[in-house]
């Protein structure tokens, strides 16, 4: 959780400074969610290839959002993400 930004589909529920439509992407290789973009950071899980995350936010070569197949949001390295999900 951030307090800057927020899903927008949860704009009727949660207030933030920012909303951010979710961007659908499919991972091209395993890659750890975890919770900041650092190397300490503690692990939330481990994604798959093919599984689909959902960016909302994009700097310092990772991506934060949601890892909708199992629930929890959090920090992926861009270089595991590929295109959009169909």
């Amino acid at each position: 959780m951030r307090a800057d930004i927020a899903d927008v589909r949860l704009a009727d529920q949660v207030f933030a400074p920012h909303y951010a439509a979710p961007m659908p992407l499919v991972l091209t290789a395993a890659a750890a969610l975890v919770e900041r973009p650092s190397a300490d950071a503690e692990m939330l899980a481990q994604l798959a290839a093919g599984d689909v995350f959902e960016a909302l936010d994009f700097a310092g070569g990772h991506a934060w959002g949601i890892a909708p197949g199992k629930g929890l949001v959090g920090y992926l390295p861009l270089s595991a993400l590929g295109r959009g999900a169909a």
